[in-house]
């Protein structure tokens, strides 16, 4: 089984920072893609940004030149540095991937979630 356990988040006044950790644990061979998504009150899940093992990053439209998503394939851990934060990136984030594990085929895991309170 692999766990995925999110930390970081808080209650941030607008144009304050935060920086997001999600560590994976398990029978991991690999891990691929990992991602961050968020939900805010009364809305949809949405991707917020995403990162290869290769390194390569994608982001939503709204978070571009703001957040910036890394990892550490050694810890098999990936990070969200939120900078500038405004009221609307408040809600609870989630961190997934695609694991490998052994014995199995790849497939995608999900954290328990970290709130993030932007006041304005």
């Amino acid at each position: 089984q692999v766990r995925l356990v999110e930390s970081g988040g808080g209650l941030v006044q607008a144009g304050g920072s935060l920086r997001l950790s999600c560590a994976a644990s398990g029978a991991i061979v690999s891990i691929n893609t990992m991602r961050w998504y968020r939900q805010a009150p009364g809305k949809q899940r949405e991707l917020v940004a995403a990162i290869t093992s290769g390194g390569s990053t994608t982001y939503a439209d709204s978070v571009k030149g703001r957040f910036t998503i890394s990892r550490d394939n050694a810890k098999n851990t990936v990070y969200l540095q939120m900078d500038s934060l405004k009221p609307e990136d408040t809600g609870d984030y989630y961190c997934n991937a695609d694991v490998k594990t052994w014995g199995a085929a790849i497939r995608d895991y999900w954290g328990q979630g970290t709130q993030v309170t932007v006041s304005s």
